[in-house]
């Protein structure tokens, strides 16, 4: 077993600082010390993000949490990239961490957001090296949201980070980058998939449970 090399400690160090940072749900925070609510019971789909922060908690316990968000998963990458020489295959777990600790945290049993705040965060994180992700994910997402109008946000959401994807894969040129931004996006993607898929579930409970006339 090979010793890592700096670069790739750094990498692992700030994977972890990632993991940990991301694992905080600011929504749940704020509205918690803002409107004694609980995110998790007073939202429709129990989502800890910024969506449901500006629902339940007005405009600025939605913008606290939108900056937070963005901010752990900006902060990691920021400062990674700052203490590296060159672009190291476990960077993608740089990129990969703020986004996994949302959307899984590890302060809530596993239970997290759907993380896209988190993503933008990360990318935002590759600026000036790398701006091409970030424009790239904001370009799907106003693609979908004005041109090609998909709902709900769920599936809006998943044709977004699928294309996205694609779009990595055929145009960003480092490999690290390209493949942590894959990664983040099957985050995303799953995180939004879920609750489709339970609610399918349940109709098709429903339907089978409902007495022959």
């Amino acid at each position: 077993m090979r010793m890592l090399l700096p670069d790739e400690k750094t990498c692992l160090f700030f994977a972890l600082i990632g993991y940990a940072a991301g694992s905080v749900l600011y929504c749940d925070l704020v509205l918690r010390a803002f409107r004694h609510t609980d995110v998790f019971r007073a939202s429709e789909d129990g989502n800890p993000g910024a969506h449901n922060a500006f629902a339940c908690g007005g405009f600025w316990c939605g913008v606290c949490t939108l900056l937070a968000d963005l901010g752990k998963g900006f902060v990691p990458v920021f400062l990674c990239l700052r203490k590296i020489d060159d672009l190291v295959p476990l960077f993608a777990l740089t990129l990969l961490s703020p986004v996994l600790g949302h959307a899984f945290s590890l302060f809530h049993h596993g239970r997290g957001g759907k993380a896209i705040a988190a993503s933008f965060g990360v990318l935002l994180g590759l600026v000036p090296r790398d701006a091409l992700p970030l424009l790239l994910l904001a370009a799907c997402y106003l693609f979908f949201s004005l041109a090609v109008v998909i709902r709900p946000h769920d599936l809006r959401s998943i044709a977004t980070y699928l294309v996205f994807t694609l779009l990595c894969l055929a145009l960003v040129s480092e490999a690290p980058v390209r493949v942590g931004c894959c990664l983040v996006s099957g985050v995303v993607v799953y995180k939004h998939l879920l609750p489709i898929l339970k609610r399918q579930v349940n109709r098709n409970e429903n339907e089978n449970t409902d007495p022959i006339l």
